[in-house]
């Protein structure tokens, strides 16, 4: 008989370790608020001379006493948050505060484009129009397995380039993994097709309000400004990837043993019968409106942001056309939360479900409008304390005397690292465009093309890096190692580096 004391042997295993994970984008901006409030007290105050656009004047920095008590920096920090979303920037004096009289130097009107966004893409969603058409397009093609894979990535790349489609795609993991499988194809090819396709239409956003028109915004330009640049960006390198997904899972299909992947256990036996037996539902009439009006939502949004005539002709300066409507987000909100209601009222919801749908909208999407409230607020410290013009003439000496196309090409290269530690693509557009903006002045490049650079190096990274659900979140969904995915994915990784670079060179040559 054992001697041993009653739960000897639950005090005997070792504790369990707690598995790291990353924080939210929320706790990183609240780090990085306490991190810039404190540096604030070490970096000198200073300002340029601005012009007559509001912009700095290259050589003018100087120092400046910003007369901030140690109350008045606890009341910013205080503040930071109300301020970051209707801080108001006195007009004599520059300092933003909530009872100030001036300009609104707060987010709110993107914080409410968010919010609006939000509820029509919630209200779409529970029509079911746009589940059952992608369904329907991978259920038709099931048998064409090329066609299949470039339908799938061409509908999330559109998606993705118009608004920001990429958490959604996890829903159809269930739908796409048996229908590749039935075609010859390995589980690879399904996460490819899902991650690659939403992830290149991010990565080149033409008007994706999270992405394009959170940093436009924070750059004050327009939504429109940029978008020649990043369509052919779009089409280019949807086209390239689309090829490298399509060329691996010929070969796979080729010659099984050279699937990255493998196959689990049933794979090759029983997908088809899964696949035909998940037919889904045929598109009805309601279905076939609900996404002629999405379209014409946005493609009536590009229309309304677009400066036409700069566009046409490629003079920045040149005087707009009778049929340009120059839309801002007060305008682009209210457009949505519109076609929010229409598109309820077309399914034929009704007033508890449309109003209840609408609310569940806004509450889904209420944590990127925050964070992007809590990057503004950042900006705000540092504006008060007038520490972002010094921050600023510390790397224009770096600015100075380079070319555009590699000043260009460096806004990319420096995005990247600052896209892994701030996972939040909004928050990551706020916190970096007060400074990058007005670098591409000094370097006389487009704003547009900081844009542009900076969106690219946010969507490439987030094509692989393991803090985005999208990734993590597919590759187990698929039952594919993230490692595996890696192998798979890097020398994509490499080629799309190098298109980047020129593009926003060639970006930067050219405007």
């Amino acid at each position: 008989m054992s001697t041993r004391a009653p739960g000897a042997e639950r005090q005997e295993e070792p504790p369990a370790r707690k598995k790291f994970t990353f924080p939210s984008a929320l706790t990183v901006l609240a780090l990085v608020t306490l991190a810039v409030w404190a540096l604030a007290f070490l970096i000198p105050s200073g300002a340029y001379d601005r012009d007559a656009d509001g912009s700095p004047v290259q050589g003018t920095y100087h120092r400046v006493d910003s007369g901030q008590t140690f109350v008045d920096r606890l009341d910013d920090l205080f503040l930071s948050p109300v301020n970051g979303l209707y801080g108001v920037q006195d007009e004599k004096t520059g300092v933003v505060g909530p009872d100030m009289a001036g300009e609104l130097y707060g987010s709110a009107g993107v914080f409410l484009f968010v919010i609006a966004i939000g509820a029509f893409i919630t209200v779409v969603f529970a029509t079911g129009a746009l589940d059952t058409g992608i369904g329907r397009l991978a259920h038709r093609l099931r048998h064409r397995g090329a066609l299949l894979i470039v339908g799938i990535m061409l509908v999330f790349s559109l998606l993705g380039t118009v608004e920001g489609f990429a958490e959604e795609t996890l829903g159809f993991y269930g739908l796409i993994v048996p229908l590749m499988l039935a075609l010859g194809y390995d589980r690879m090819v399904a996460t490819g097709t899902i991650i690659l396709g939403a992830g290149i239409g991010v990565l080149c956003s033409t008007v994706n309000p999270f992405a394009t028109g959170v940093a436009s915004s924070a750059a004050d330009i327009s939504l429109g400004d940029g978008i020649v640049l990043r369509g052919a960006m779009w089409i280019v390198l949807t086209a390239v990837t689309i090829a490298y997904v399509v060329r691996y899972a010929s070969r796979v299909r080729r010659n099984p043993e050279r699937s990255l992947s493998g196959f689990l256990p049933g794979d090759r036996d029983q997908a088809e019968a899964e696949a035909e037996a998940r037919e889904p539902a045929p598109l009805t009439g309601l279905h076939k409106l609900v996404l002629v009006l999405v379209g014409l939502t946005f493609a009536f949004m590009i229309f309304s942001v677009v400066p036409w005539s700069s566009a046409i002709t490629g003079d920045a300066d040149a005087t707009p056309y009778g049929l340009e409507l120059g839309w801002s987000f007060p305008q682009l909100a209210a457009l949505f939360l519109v076609a929010a209601v229409l598109v309820g009222v077309v399914a034929r919801f009704g007033e508890q479900k449309l109003s209840a749908t609408i609310v569940q909208g806004t509450a889904d999407f209420i944590s990127p409008a925050l964070v992007i409230v809590l990057a503004r607020g950042v900006t705000v410290i540092m504006n008060n304390s007038q520490i972002t013009d010094t921050v600023l003439h510390s790397i224009e000496g770096a600015v100075s005397g380079t070319s555009s196309a590699f000043f260009a090409f460096i806004v990319f290269v420096v995005n990247l690292p600052l896209a892994f530690l701030i996972p939040s693509t909004s928050g990551h557009a706020t916190l970096a465009m007060p400074i990058l903006a007005p670098l591409a002045d000094f370097a006389g490049v487009s704003r547009a093309v900081v844009v542009t650079a900076w969106q690219a190096a946010s969507g490439w990274m987030n094509l692989w890096v393991p803090t985005t659900a999208v990734t993590i979140g597919g590759v187990a969904l698929a039952k594919v190692g993230y490692n595996t995915y890696l192998r798979f994915v890097w020398p994509l990784l490499a080629l799309l580096f190098v298109l980047i670079g020129g593009f926003v060179a060639l970006g930067a040559v050219w405007t």
